[in-house]
């Protein structure tokens, strides 16, 4: 007979495997087999108990508290007219490229996920802006739509970035740190699209622009983006200074993407609700994947999952290079079909202790875990910003994964530049003092 704990661990497997095969919301999906196995080691009075007080534990966190205060910064910057100045800006800085369209939306992409962190919006604000100027220039639909959504991640990792301060809760690792860590792998990400952009752009015969803008139309372009891009300056630089937390920076940012979008005329009090009620059910769903998660993490620790995992992994091998490949490969297969909140919240606290054991910086494994993760969000058959990029250029997801391989390629190539090069992400760190 089995023992509570082989159950436990046997209604989780199962459980979230066929709970997300059967497309079954992650929440669920994650929540519901947690709920079982508890009751299969405590009972079904102690686990609901065991099980309600870990999710609320899970949220229970005031670094948390900044993730609904930048949600809702990107949602005002979605609202606030500020991803066509980015654009703008873009298309100044690499107008003269071959297939400048396409390069514009790759830097613009990088530009507007910096300030808002979020991939989805950065798909879909600047991607609404960018594919109609595509399609006119004579860019095919699918080339358009896979360069919205393999540029669109980029924000994930270059700070400020909601999933640094997740990895920051459960890995004890200061948010600082993190979000310095984050730009070099965000500045590869933004590099490899550009040159994958260029390679098929040449295969494409699509071309640069020739019209030449004057000195004062490109100083006038780059001053109206300066306010917008200004704010990664007061949140970074706020907490690189000790001014604020990173709570107390994602409030600031609110305020000032409000302020910014009224004095631009594109946000009024009329629009409030609507922007509310927009980051409320964004918070929402990435609250309630933090809980779900934290209770799942415990019930698998209750029933000593994480330790068979990591005896599991030594037991392959010692060595340090296969075993950061194998860590990196479980995640990019775990990241194609869950999101990068519970995916870490879940998986990091196996993981962490093997690589620290092997050497590896918290910081950079931090870089590591969003970086793979980040190319789940855009991988079929669950990756949502592929979706929302699929949906904003109004096609079928098959026609911009056919275009989208390229870059998938490109970028796990970068990614394993990242793993065996800390340099990339610990050197900003590491010269600012946050290592």
């Amino acid at each position: 007979m089995l023992a509570p704990s082989a159950v436990a661990a046997l209604i989780l497997l199962v459980g979230v495997v066929v709970l997300i095969a059967a497309s079954v919301p992650i929440a669920v999906a994650i929540g519901l087999p947690s709920l079982l196995a508890a009751m299969a080691v405590l009972g079904p009075e102690n686990a609901a108990m065991a099980v309600t007080q870990r999710m609320f534990t899970g949220v229970n966190s005031f670094s948390l508290l900044a993730i609904p205060f930048f949600v809702l910064a990107g949602a005002l910057m979605n609202s606030g007219g500020i991803a066509a100045r980015l654009i703008d800006a873009a298309k100044i800085l690499v107008g003269r490229m071959p297939a400048s369209l396409a390069q514009t939306n790759v830097v613009a992409n990088g530009m507007f996920g910096s300030v808002s962190g979020a991939a989805v919006a950065a798909a879909s604000a600047v991607g609404t802006v960018m594919h109609p100027r595509m399609r006119q220039e004579g860019y095919s639909a699918p080339y358009a739509a896979a360069v919205n959504v393999a540029s669109a991640p980029a924000g994930m990792l270059i700070p400020p970035s909601n999933t640094f301060i997740v990895y920051s809760l459960v890995s004890s690792t200061s948010i600082a740190a993190l979000f310095m860590a984050g730009v070099g792998p965000g500045l590869m990400w933004v590099l490899t699209c550009i040159v994958v952009a260029l390679l098929l752009a040449r295969k494409e015969n699509y071309q640069r622009e020739t019209e030449r803008p004057n000195l004062s139309v490109v100083l006038l372009t780059l001053w109206r983006a300066v306010p917008s891009l200004f704010m990664i300056f007061i949140v970074i630089g706020g907490i690189l200074l000790g001014w604020f937390t990173p709570t107390e920076s994602a409030a600031i940012a609110v305020v000032y993407c409000l302020v910014l979008g009224m004095i631009y005329r594109n946000i009024h009090v009329a629009d409030l609700p609507r922007i509310l009620l927009t980051a409320t059910r964004t918070t929402s769903i990435v609250m309630l994947l933090v809980a779900v998660s934290a209770a799942l993490s415990w019930v698998m620790a209750f029933a000593g999952i994480p330790s068979m995992i990591a005896d599991g992994l030594t037991a392959v091998s010692d060595n340090r290079v296969v075993i950061l490949v194998l860590i990196m490969f479980i995640l990019l297969a775990v990241g194609t079909f869950m999101d990068p909140t519970p995916a870490i919240l879940i998986f990091v606290p196996i993981f962490l202790p093997v690589v620290t054991e092997l050497g590896v910086d918290p910081v950079h494994f931090g870089a590591m875990v969003v970086m793979n993760l980040s190319l789940g969000v855009i991988t079929p058959p669950v990756g949502n910003v592929l979706f929302v990029g699929a949906q904003v250029a109004d096609l079928r997801i098959e026609p911009v994964i056919a275009k989208l391989w390229p870059y998938l390629l490109g970028l796990l190539l970068s990614l394993l530049v990242v793993v065996f090069l800390p340099q990339i992400s610990l050197w900003l760190p590491t010269t600012l003092g946050l290592v």
